[in-house]
């Protein structure tokens, strides 16, 4: 088997080690546990899908020294003691890191898989909560203010992905926090958050090339203007409840027989097509252009509709591959939020709270711990041979735990070994303190 070690489990943790190391300390002097050591530690919490801070905090009062070896701890904070630390973490200090993962996809040549049409990648973004409480609350918490008088306080982030249609598995960004001043409303807040993702991901990958694929609530004028001065494409959902004024041109187009109608049939599946180039987004912003796409699914008596709006010139030989693009959107849905939440992640279990930083840190170390399985399930063989042993995912992270949790092992390697070819134990230990 031909394991790429810098893509490996073992790798990976070494790398986002290294970079925890390089995370400047603001606590004094003389500290017995290591910041690197306090990040590393919830890293690890969220690499093994443990359920609670609690539940790691029993591993690391039993534990043989896995924890050490395999993770590069050398003193294991209790939960406490962690959560105090984490807290005053700047969330801004660890974001570099999905950077520095990244890379490794770069140096190993992973990523040209997943180029989409016109030598771009799909980047498809959305906002998510991660925290919400009527009671519990800091003093960076959202509010929402109910009729009955009522507050509900929350966190949320801005959160985007590589994918590709035809690839499994998701490459997540480091995502943008939420904050007060972002806006009341839930769509300023986020649009406020997704121009701010935008940027720093220009800023960390001048020279990619992107299409952003959002629903259509990012289908506005301001919105479309950032990502053309960002230099990135889109294809952009839009709904002829909010746009009016696009639909009336694209009807007036079609009677004037300016718009073209197009039909694919693929194993049974109609594929029906409408549309036009360079249209007047809305009546206010005369300056901002756009191509429209109308598409019609129509499978086993069956109907679904879409419409977007992009930049990419639309033509009878792209037009497939354009709502291919679009309908990727729901891989943030399903193969990024879905699988934090269901798949062994816990997204929306509260791991602490804290007074200032402590909830958005863990929700960060948390998509770090799954943009490093993500990377494993792309680019390492042994974990992609595990995925084929093994029937789910939730049941690789549950032998996982346990075999993490009795036996001693050196490396990740090891144990993912140890869990696809089998194992002997030989001798049997008992330990007995009440004697």
């Amino acid at each position: 088997m031909n394991l790429r070690k810098h893509l490996s489990a073992d790798g990976l943790f070494t790398l986002v080690h290294s970079a925890f190391e390089k995370i400047k300390d603001f606590r004094s002097t003389g500290c017995n546990i290591s910041l690197a050591d306090v990040l590393m530690s919830s890293f690890a919490m969220f690499s093994l899908k443990d359920p609670s801070l609690l539940k790691f905090d029993e591993r690391r009062q039993q534990t043989d020294g896995n924890l050490e070896r395999i993770y590069h701890i050398n003193r294991v904070p209790c939960d406490t003691y962690m959560r105090e630390v984490l807290d005053e973490v700047d969330p801004a200090d660890v974001s570099p890191l999905f950077k520095s993962v990244f890379r490794q996809l770069q140096r190993g040549k992973v990523l040209e898989p997943m180029v989409f049409m016109e030598g771009c990648y799909l980047l498809t973004g959305d906002g998510t909560g991660f925290f919400s409480s009527k009671a519990v609350h800091c003093d960076n918490c959202l509010e929402k203010e109910h009729k009955n008088g009522e507050i509900t306080y929350h966190h949320q982030m801005f959160a985007g992905a590589i994918v590709h249609p035809d690839v499994k598995g998701v490459i997540p960004l480091a995502p943008e926090p939420i904050i007060k001043q972002d806006g009341a409303g839930k769509n300023d807040s986020e649009r406020n958050a997704a121009k701010r993702f935008y940027k720093n991901v220009r800023r960390d990958h001048p020279h990619l090339g992107f299409i952003v694929v959002e629903d259509a609530l990012h289908s506005n004028a301001p919105h479309i203007k950032t990502l053309v001065d960002l230099n990135m494409h889109y294809i952009i959902g839009a709904k002829k409840g909010d746009h009016g004024f696009l639909f009336e041109q694209v009807d007036a187009a079609d009677q004037a027989g300016r718009v073209t109608h197009h039909e694919i049939e693929k194993a049974g599946v109609i594929h029906r097509f409408r549309f036009i180039n360079d249209l007047q987004l809305n009546a206010s912003n005369s300056d901002v252009r756009v191509n429209f796409v109308e598409y019609w699914e129509i499978k086993n008596g069956k109907t679904h509709h879409f419409s977007w709006v992009t930049d990419l010139t639309i033509t009878t030989e792209n037009v497939f591959q354009i709502m291919r693009g679009g309908r990727a959107r729901w891989k943030i849905e399903n193969e990024t939020f879905n699988t934090l939440k269901n798949q062994g992640y816990h997204f929306e279990h509260s791991f602490g709270h804290g007074d200032k930083n402590l909830c958005t840190v863990f929700a960060l170390i948390m998509m770090l711990a799954f943009l490093v399985d993500q990377v494993q399930q792309l680019a390492c063989p042994l974990f992609q041979a595990l995925e084929k042993a093994k029937r789910t995912r939730i049941s690789i992270w549950n032998e996982m735990r346990h075999l993490f949790h009795t036996l001693s092992f050196n490396s990740m390697g090891d144990l993912f070994k140890a869990m696809l070819y089998g194992y002997r134990v030989e001798g049997l230990v008992i330990y007995d303190d009440t004697s």
